[in-house]
């Protein structure tokens, strides 16, 4: 045997394939999850415990297909047994079942109908250079399933933000690129007197508008349409929020970005930048490295950046970097000041 031969061997007999076949059947665990959760097994089960039958009759299932979908989510540690009676284990209790706010069905949803499909061409985006079709070219009936899933999605950085971002009472902060204006809305409600517009585009400020009737905070939390690429910033404002819109741009039109806030602010001025900032390898966090793939099959630009590149970013256009904050999962906050 050769020596190339023999290393091979030995090779054979130190390593095992076990974590390829853990990642390359990470889409089974997803489809389960996304279907127990679409079929509302998690939702019977937070009337309280129940055996198959019951679990069927709940769910609407028949008891194969109820059995499948439940013990695949025992598998994956998200219902537990006991004897022939299923429950929801704590996470899904509190995130799944629908009985509490903190509900993550949406972002569920949103991945199942909006991210899976286009997951199948991860490769194609990557090897062109580009998605097949941007995530803002999607039919109308999407959008109220995307706006829900980024807010379930964002829903514990929001509430993070009022802490780690230290604005002053009476801020006047201006939400670029707000999406429906649960940021400004979590900084309203936290901030005494603070009061916020949403600058974002016409479409999605709809959304905005209508999800704002409905809170306490219409008052306080206004929407203007606009492009922070093409049109004017409004001025009167001493503190700036970009939450997850970097990633969808390149590093140039990030700066140019920067730029533009730069010019509407007072020396002195706030910038909250809350994003998937990675550190300078781009692998971790895990999850936002591997939102990179996510952002590639979505947007023309979409990328992950570290936050030293945020930081070369900010001195380069008039701001100076103060501190970076964990939020909640993969997100983190970014504040600088105006110099």
């Amino acid at each position: 045997m050769t020596t190339t031969g023999t290393a091979a061997a030995r090779t054979l007999h130190d390593v095992t394939p076990e974590r390829i076949f853990e990642i390359a059947q990470g889409f089974m665990a997803s489809k389960h999850l996304f279907a127990a959760s679409e079929l509302g097994v998690f939702e019977a089960l937070g009337e309280g415990p129940a055996d198959l039958a019951g679990l069927a009759a709940r769910s609407g299932l028949n008891r194969r297909t109820a059995r499948i979908s439940a013990d695949a989510m025992v598998a994956l540690g998200l219902l537990e047994r006991h004897g022939d009676r299923y429950a929801n284990s704590p996470v899904a209790a509190v995130f799944l079942s629908g009985t509490t706010p903190a509900d993550f069905r949406p972002l569920l949803r949103f991945w199942d109908r909006l991210s899976y499909p286009a997951w199948s061409d991860l490769a194609g985006a990557l090897g062109r250079g580009h998605p097949a079709h941007e995530i803002f070219e999607i039919d109308d009936e999407l959008v109220p399933i995307m706006s829900a899933g980024i807010a379930a999605a964002t829903a514990a950085a929001c509430q993070a933000l009022p802490a780690a971002a230290g604005l002053a009472p009476g801020s006047r902060l201006l939400d670029i690129g707000g999406g429906t204006g649960s940021w400004a809305i979590a900084l309203a409600a936290a901030v005494p007197d603070l009061t916020a517009t949403v600058f974002e585009l016409s479409e999605v400020a709809d959304v905005a508008r209508d999800q704002l009737r409905a809170t306490p905070y219409r008052d306080r939390v206004d929407v203007l349409d606009g492009n922070v690429l093409t049109g004017q910033l409004p001025p009167g404002y001493d503190a700036f929020l970009l939450a997850n819109l970097v990633h969808y741009y390149t590093p140039e039109t990030n700066r140019s970005i920067l730029r533009r806030i730069r010019t509407s602010a007072d020396p002195g001025a706030r910038l909250l930048l809350a994003d998937f900032w990675t550190d300078p390898s781009h692998t971790q966090p895990l999850a936002a490295a591997l939102m990179a793939g996510e952002f590639a099959i979505h947007v023309n630009d979409g990328d992950v950046y570290s936050a030293a590149e945020a930081g070369d970013w900010l001195t380069s256009t008039g701001w100076r970097m103060t501190r970076h904050t964990p939020l909640a999962g993969p997100i983190s906050l970014i504040t600088a000041e105006a110099v």
